[in-house]
């Protein structure tokens, strides 16, 4: 089908006429529609939550950086920057040019006050952050740039895009749709049974064999020692893993269940060696009763997280599940 992609051209106006025309003109000659504020020469407040329902239109969005930070809105923050924001928090993918030197702009195409360069400088440097930018000298390098960037992001991070509401439906066309979605289900489905199922390693040694574990605890660290089933193990553990523990956390928590275990409740800082850690870790995992598997931490970075399996959440409700009793005391 003919899709076409709504871009967002974001900058300060007055200083940046030639450069927006030129970039409008690449985003059509890409078969992509421009969108931007060209009749809102003088934004106010409710023009911007105009142009964010415009933003949320978008596939992509384009922000250029000169040498002025623009109007400011009540909050001291310019309107571009605020557009940026937005955009920044809708997840829709940015495309960042900056003016390379910004000292080579004449007086009119820079901030003369303080306040505003210096807001400039911090926009700069938060665009720059977590982020590939390209940098400008002129008018016809940011749109060559633009070019490349916007054809280059297209193809690698294909959006929604638009398809003209008379484009005929293809019947043979949703079928194969429907085959496509039918296919990845299945898929998926696969995918989790393999996890569920762990590595295929000969001689695992079983649920009813023991491990001696170790580690130390209390103010004056003083060493503890078990040996335990990882049937039993993995049922004292299981419910920290319902939902995902990072590494730290997974570690801390298996420590101290097992210190409780041990010693009684409220163990003072209780620790679990690494190597006993590191072998309850890879166990557990090849048990398939435990995924373990890389993921964005909340600080950005990555980070090793634990989670129950279909597999490790049945047995876990098979060993840890309260059963009725029979009048004889047995259970039934």
């Amino acid at each position: 089908m003919d899709k076409r992609y709504q871009v967002f051209i974001s900058s300060t106006y007055s200083d940046l006429k030639e450069e927006r025309g030129k970039v409008m003109q690449t985003v059509m000659s890409l078969d992509c529609i421009p969108a931007g504020m060209e009749f809102f020469t003088a934004i106010d407040s409710e023009q911007l939550e105009f142009i964010k329902r415009i933003i949320d239109d978008c596939d992509y969005y384009i922000l250029i950086i000169g040498g002025k930070y623009g109007s400011m809105t009540e909050d001291g923050i310019s309107y571009t920057e605020q557009e940026y924001n937005y955009a920044v928090s809708k997840g829709i993918r940015v495309l960042a040019f900056l003016h390379d030197n910004i000292n080579q702009l004449t007086t009119d195409k820079i901030e003369l006050d303080q306040n505003k360069r210096e807001k400039l400088e911090a926009f700069r440097d938060k665009v720059k952050t977590g982020r590939l930018v390209q940098f400008w000298s002129n008018a016809d390098d940011l749109n060559g740039k633009v070019a490349v960037s916007l054809t280059k992001t297209i193809k690698t991070y294909p959006a929604i895009g638009w398809i003209r509401g008379n484009t005929p439906t293809n019947e043979e066309t949703l079928q194969e749709i429907n085959e496509l979605r039918k296919e990845l289900d299945e898929l998926r489905k696969y995918k989790q049974e393999k996890e569920s199922a762990g590595c295929e390693i000969a001689d695992v040694a079983s649920l009813d064999e023991t491990i001696s574990l170790s580690g130390i605890a209390g103010v004056y660290h003083s060493k503890w020692e078990t040996t335990i089933s990882w049937k039993d193990l993995f049922a004292l553990i299981a419910p920290y893993f319902i939902e995902p523990l990072n590494d730290y956390l997974a570690r801390k928590s298996i420590a101290e269940a097992l210190v409780e275990e041990i010693d009684g409740p409220n163990p003072y800082n209780p620790e679990i060696s690494s190597k006993d850690f590191q072998t309850i870790k890879i166990q557990m995992n090849v048990l398939g009763l435990i995924r373990i598997t890389p993921a964005k931490s909340t600080k950005g970075g990555q980070a090793l997280f634990w989670r129950l399996s279909e597999k490790g959440v049945k047995l876990m409700n098979d060993l840890r599940v309260i059963r009725h009793l029979n009048t004889t005391g047995n259970v039934e």
